[in-house]
């Protein structure tokens, strides 16, 4: 399993996540079912999760997509850069989301 975000990366705090194309999704009473439609692979997402995707409906930034969690949650900062590195990290392994330098 790939750890690309990490609490510790700054570097990567700037480059653009994107949707994968390959990944379809629907949204039913706040919560997403994603479909990778070349790995067949089902993914199911909470509220928060769902807020993360339909940010990233548009390329975003690992510090955007933060920032977004952090007004609509109450959250600790800490708490939410190591879910969101974890996040994003689960969604990257399983080809959900891609990565690419601003």
């Amino acid at each position: 399993m790939q750890t690309y975000f990490s609490d510790t990366a700054a570097e990567r705090q700037h480059q653009l996540i994107r949707r994968a194309k390959e990944a379809i999704s629907t949204e039913l009473d706040g919560e997403t079912v994603i479909l990778h439609i070349g790995t067949g692979i089902y993914s199911g997402l909470d509220r928060v999760g769902t807020t993360i995707w339909n940010g990233l409906e548009q390329p975003a930034s690992f510090l955007s997509l933060k920032q977004k969690i952090l007004e609509e949650y109450e959250v600790p900062e800490q708490q939410c850069l190591t879910d969101l590195c974890s996040f994003l990290n689960d969604l990257l392994n399983n080809q959900l989301i891609v990565v690419k330098d601003e």
